[in-house]
């Protein structure tokens, strides 16, 4: 239930230089937090034709969400379920699949994935003439969207980073599972989740044709070997990653000819989006453009493979902690999670993100005074007791509270409780959120350490993680409260 070894381990302290602890599933070094229950899909069924309908409107034309609008045989509509559930649906011609057992059996078989770094098939249906998939529903566009019609802000740098990193490790996972073949990898395929998340479109995995052989995509971005045989082997998919990566690099669909000769060339600055304004590590952006480079060889077997994707573009990203919905200016929805009713004056100070309230608690419960002086032999420190926190000079107290932390034979979870709030008055939630933590390990059932936590989630983005600490703090709250009516 805490966060110490589970929710949160994977956000790097700011004073380590070694990646974090990761999730089961994710590669070393992922940036992003993400809790075991929010990217869960429900298990793969088969659909009625009638409950698609009627949750896309009866396939209204304003349902539509493909990019370009146009009636394309494949059209992906937004529906939503009787259960409230936001979906996907892309309905396919009859013609793409005129079996319909080959289509539930090949739907099922890519619907047995589930990861994070997907947006993972949850349903099809195969009704008379139709053919239609079900998948998770992503709020926040595509990375054509962001990349190529972005309306307030060119997607950041770090953000490109980071959907490099993801579609490398859905990749490397779909390897993983033997579906090695992605159909079609772009821009387009790319979507974003409700934290802002990239997320690789599973409908790619899908055979989109009678014979399996389609590779429906501009012809100056086809792998050579499709030129040649007509057929996609796994190295297309890391050529097809190569264009994705041109991309992000220069915000505009460059032909990989042209950016191979201005590569080779040495005119990498050319090949560079100008509406990044140079907010980028040069160093980093020519890594970038070398692994482009490797990924768009023409021989297939001179192409790197997923696991040297991630391995390449993991040292890259500098802004681990920060989530991506933060990154990308996008306005989160609130979590539908209702705040739990036993939150004390404490948790509900730091479900609102009240600093001076919360200040004032740890105040007026004064619980760090007997512990304050514990193994400590300086008078000074003692004279001085906390009055700098009283006092709101939340600089000089980070300052006492460190110091007072390095004489104490026995670590202080109060004394971590209350530099962690100094660190947040200071604009510093990595650091408050590492003292929060570290106040949890001092009491493990403090509720305390968890509404600091939660606060310092909330301020670092992370507004599921911090739902899931507040949770906590109130099932400690309530067990504290039932073992003193026992």
């Amino acid at each position: 239930m805490g966060c110490f070894q589970s929710k949160t381990s994977n956000v790097q302290s700011p004073d380590e230089d070694s990646p974090p602890a990761e999730k089961p599933d994710l590669a070393p070094g992922d940036p992003s937090p993400v809790s075991d229950h929010h990217h869960q899909a429900p298990a793969f069924k088969e659909y009625t034709l009638s409950e698609l309908r009627s949750a896309t409107s009866g396939f209204s034309a304003d349902k539509i969400v493909s990019e370009s609008g146009e009636k394309a045989p494949n059209v992906v509509y937004r529906g939503k379920l009787d259960n409230g559930r936001l979906i996907a649906v892309k309905r396919f011609s009859k013609q793409s699949w005129p079996d319909s057992q080959q289509f539930v059996a090949e739907a099922a078989g890519v619907g047995k994935l589930r990861h994070q770094r997907l947006v993972n098939l949850i349903g099809c249906c195969a009704e008379g003439d139709e053919r239609l998939l079900v998948a998770e529903y992503m709020p926040n566009d595509t990375l054509s969207k962001h990349l190529f019609h972005w309306d307030k802000q060119p997607l950041p740098w770090e953000m490109r980073v980071r959907v490099a990193y993801y579609i490398a490790q859905a990749l490397e996972h779909c390897n993983n599972e033997n579906r090695r073949i992605y159909h079609d990898l772009n821009a387009y395929r790319v979507l974003f989740d409700e934290d802002g998340d990239p997320r690789l479109s599973s409908f790619g995995l899908m055979k989109n044709s009678r014979d399996g052989k389609s590779f429906s995509t501009n012809l100056a971005y086809t792998p050579p070997e499709f030129l040649r045989t007509g057929r996609v082997i796994p190295e297309s998919v890391i050529y097809s990653y190569g264009t994705v990566l041109l991309d992000l690099l220069s915000g505009k669909h460059i032909p990989p000819s042209h950016a191979l000769d201005l590569i080779r060339g040495k005119n990498v600055l050319l090949l560079m989006d100008s509406s990044l304004e140079g907010q980028y590590a040069n160093e980093d952006a020519t890594k970038l453009v070398e692994l482009a480079s490797k990924c768009l060889q023409s021989e297939a077997r001179d192409r790197p493979n997923t696991k040297f994707l991630i391995t390449a573009v993991s040292p890259l990203q500098k802004q681990r902690e920060v989530a991506s919905h933060v990154l990308m200016g996008l306005q989160k929805a609130a979590a539908a999670a209702v705040l739990p009713i036993m939150l004390s004056p404490l948790g509900k100070a730091c479900a609102r993100m009240d600093l001076t309230a919360v200040h004032d608690i740890l105040l007026k419960t004064a619980i760090i005074s007997r512990m304050d002086t514990a193994g400590s032999g300086d008078v000074k420190y003692k004279e001085v007791r906390g009055y700098c926190f009283q006092d709101k000079d939340f600089k000089s107290a980070i300052d006492y509270y460190s110091k007072l932390a390095g004489m104490m034979s026995v670590p202080s979870a109060t004394v971590f409780a209350r530099r962690a709030l100094c660190y947040l008055m200071n604009s510093q939630p990595e650091f408050a959120l590492r003292d929060a933590m570290q106040a949890q390990v001092c009491m493990p059932e403090w509720p305390t350490a968890f509404y600091l936590q939660a606060l310092a989630l909330s301020k670092l983005g992370m507004e599921t993680d911090a739902q899931d600490m507040l949770n906590d703090g109130a099932t400690f709250e309530v067990k504290r409260q039932n073992s003193w009516r026992g």
